[in-house]
């Protein structure tokens, strides 16, 4: 019998096998922080706390892991704009002062987007020195999209047992862009977050002559920081137009975030083909309590068209045995 014969025998013999009454079987998974919360300290959640929905129908839950202790482990990545209008004795030294006072679980690495090109200063290491001397005052640059360096710092980036986290600093301009509201760099630079499941932060820093600039593209770069940061499960931060006059508060709430984060895993609907980014929502039982900060697509693994079907002839004799097919 053919494969289609065979599939018509199935549906035929064993109704629950029909694709839409399936139930999610693909293992899945994301980083999930602590947002916002109204308590002297941070809440401590369960998977129990948490709700996890596709498309309004709610995934199973399997396990949610906070990672402290053994599990705190960070590589931590700081991509910096030079485009950006550094001072050595203001943000610069905080900047400087955020990297001294990470935990020793977090590795930091130092990389810049100068003239068009990324450039990776220090991959990321437990040493703090070395971190800090990667750090360089802006020389002046072409501007060009922060994003087609994020995009590359993610897709060059080996995967390893430890969560990732970029900070981008950056005015979030894309010169190159014809509608300053539909940014592809800005477009892949999510994607390419989402897939490796690297939560991204940015903080909005424009250049020296930013007052030369029109007000809507200063305003159309803090609108892509935030879509890039808040798709992958982080934070943007500007406050106007003009220089943040101090990072410090935005560089303790970025640590504060990093500090209670969560493996959450649970099950997904098999995607088609390879696999492909899935849109999910995260929400807490606790709600209006706690604010869940998470990436809102995941990478799903699909089914390979053409692999072997050992099992389809025991579905015949057993449906009841064995999980459905997924078409």
């Amino acid at each position: 019998m053919n494969r289609i014969g065979m599939i018509a025998l199935l549906a035929f013999v064993c109704p629950r096998l029909n694709s839409s009454d399936d139930a999610p079987t693909v293992p899945a998974q994301m980083l999930v922080s602590v947002g916002h919360y109204f308590s002297r300290e941070p809440p401590t959640l369960t998977r129990s706390d948490l709700i996890v929905t596709e498309r309004n129908e709610p995934l199973p839950v399997t396990q949610l892991i906070r990672l402290r202790g053994d599990r705190a482990g960070l590589r931590l990545f700081l991509l910096i704009d030079n485009c950006s209008n550094w001072e050595r004795r203001s943000q610069f030294e905080e900047l400087q002062h955020f990297i001294l006072s990470q935990p020793s679980t977090t590795m930091i690495g130092v990389a810049h987007v100068q003239n068009a090109r990324l450039q990776v200063a220090q991959n990321p290491t437990p040493d703090r020195e070395r971190a800090v001397k990667a750090l360089n005052t802006s020389v002046g640059c072409q501007p060009s999209s922060p994003f087609i360096a994020l995009a590359k710092l993610i897709r060059d980036w080996p995967q390893g047992p430890l969560r990732r986290a970029v900070l981008l600093i950056s005015n979030g301009i894309d010169p190159a862009a014809a509608d300053e509201m539909l940014i592809p760099s800005a477009e892949a630079a999510i994607e390419a977050s989402q897939r490796a499941e690297v939560t991204v932060y940015a903080i909005y820093h424009p250049a020296a002559d930013y007052r030369a600039t029109g007000t809507s593209r200063l305003y159309a770069g803090q609108v892509q920081l935030a879509h890039v940061a808040i798709e992958t499960g982080g934070e943007a931060y500007f406050k106007g137009l003009a220089p943040l006059p101090s990072l410090s508060p935005f560089l303790a709430d970025i640590a504060e975030h990093l500090a209670n984060q969560y493996l959450l895993e649970f099950f997904a609907n098999p995607a088609t083909g390879f696999g492909a980014l899935q849109e999910v929502t995260v929400q807490s039982r606790k709600i209006p309590q706690v604010e869940l900060m998470a990436p809102y697509r995941v990478w799903v693994p699909g089914h390979r068209p053409g692999r072997s079907t050992d099992n389809e002839l025991n579905y015949v004799v057993s449906c009841e045995k064995r999980p459905p097919i997924h078409l």
